[in-house]
């Protein structure tokens, strides 16, 4: 382990794991350890004798429930948008060749008591009954507008530039009433809250059009792909990569104490006794608690279910969003489920998440409205996780710490956090113009 790298990264959490990946490619020598004996951190993959050591002790699954080693459940479940960010870092890396995809069977809103599939284009505006028959005509126009907008093309947009024009100023040209704007918002352009609505349209309108597009890629019921037997191939994949390009994996690395020198600037990372030296170190908050500071609570509920959520056409995959005004709430409700169809639990058998960022100190209570549009569950648990941004300059002493994962069910945010440490770390700006047609999943 006396070696000097040019980085060393901390954690096998997804983030840790993709930017290992990226930048192993670049060609640096990358050193990357965790403290645990499995991969993935946070973000890891539990199967059912796992889930019940961590949530029941020594109680032991029903064996009701089938064989432990069919259930991958993955503690931050977040399917991905088929044309989104993350497809584009795992087709750059070439991870795509370790990993099966399967696209997601649903997308559905809650809207006034109810759960509806997102409309996503103006023929399924026109059918769909979140909104009423003069309302249809008007979000028909919107839909048609964003899906002719290019940003290069002038003619699009209408005479509004929508680097200046707010997502409110646009959406109230086309008159659509705020039912109509919080499943658009929410649903589609997948804003956490309504703060987007006084910003620049222009990332509003590209995150629709990438909904829609991600949408036409796989022509399933949803735009989100996940890959078969669950997120915890992801680590492992990134892994193999690394080891390609020559980069060292070492699990079961305890303390992982950072060093730092006189004027504070990383110089390596200690375990067992060993110094291994690097110029920049990439990790976790929970590797450098005293550079990080708590931003908030994810709480979560996880079920195991005989049966699909109700009311979302049978799917055996499914995203359900609840945004906040509809729970009087000050952020979006997500519900996720997978199942077997995607190898992560026996035959018959679903996983079900409820996650949101927490409000009060009472996940059971603070979650019912998701739970409740569940149905009967075998299983439930119930518990909370502290959410940590850094707080360090990293320009000053060549940490770079990831922030923890939100109560979001798909990839936009923390893909987004992986990018922005990439230019951090590299100083440069990760190309993502990739050919999107070397990512397949399957259908049925």
């Amino acid at each position: 382990m006396d070696e000097e790298y040019d980085v060393i990264v901390l954690g096998t959490g997804l983030k840790e794991c993709i930017l290992s990946g990226l930048l192993s490619v670049d060609g640096l020598k990358v050193l990357h350890m965790d403290r645990n004996d499995y991969y993935g951190g946070e973000s890891t993959s539990l199967n059912l004798n796992q889930l019940w050591k961590r949530f029941r002790g020594d109680d032991k699954p029903s064996e009701s429930l089938g064989s432990s080693r069919d259930y991958n459940v993955d503690m931050i479940p977040k399917f991905m948008m088929a044309n989104g960010a993350l497809v584009r870092v795992l087709i750059h890396t070439d991870v795509t060749k370790y990993l099966n995809f399967k696209a997601v069977d649903g997308s559905f809103v809650y809207n006034k008591g109810k759960v509806h599939k997102v409309p996503a284009n103006d023929v399924e505006a026109l059918k769909s009954p979140l909104m009423g028959l003069f309302e249809k005509r008007r979000a028909r126009k919107f839909f048609l507008y964003v899906q002719d907008f290019e940003e290069n093309d002038p003619k699009t947009h209408e005479g509004m530039d929508l680097t200046k024009v707010t997502a409110k100023e646009l959406i109230s040209k086309y008159g659509l009433d705020d039912n109509t704007v919080d499943f658009i918002g929410h649903a589609l352009a997948l804003h956490r809250d309504d703060t987007y609505l006084e910003d620049p349209a222009l990332a509003f309108v590209k995150r629709m059009k990438l909904y829609a597009e991600s949408l036409a890629r796989f022509q399933g019921g949803s735009p989100y792909i996940y890959p078969l037997y669950g997120l915890g191939e992801l680590p492992q994949a990134f892994a193999r990569l690394s080891a390609v390009y020559g980069g060292t994996y070492m699990l079961s690395k305890p303390e992982c104490k950072v060093e730092f020198d006189g004027s504070g600037k990383v110089i390596g990372v200690t375990s067992e006794g060993e110094t291994a030296k690097c110029k920049k170190v990439v990790c976790d908050p929970s590797y450098l608690p005293d550079k990080v500071t708590k931003v908030g609570k994810v709480a979560r509920a996880i079920c195991i279910m005989s049966h699909p959520i109700p009311n979302t056409n049978d799917s055996h995959s499914v995203q359900v969003i609840l945004p906040q005004k509809q729970l009087g709430r000050k952020s979006d409700m997500y519900l996720f489920c997978c199942s077997y169809s995607h190898n992560v639990a026996p035959k018959g058998k679903y996983i079900a998440f409820v996650l949101t960022e927490a409000e009060t100190e009472n996940p059971q209570v603070e979650l019912k409205p998701g739970t409740d549009l569940l149905g009967p569950v075998d299983e439930i648990f119930f518990d909370t996780y502290d959410r940590y941004e850094p707080t360090n300059q990293s320009e000053a002493d060549h940490c770079f710490i990831s922030g923890s994962y939100d109560a979001t069910t798909h990839f936009e945010t923390t893909v987004q956090d992986v990018i922005a440490m990439y230019g951090n770390i590299t100083g440069k700006v990760l190309d993502l113009t990739v050919d999107l047609s070397a990512a397949s999943a399957a259908e049925e």
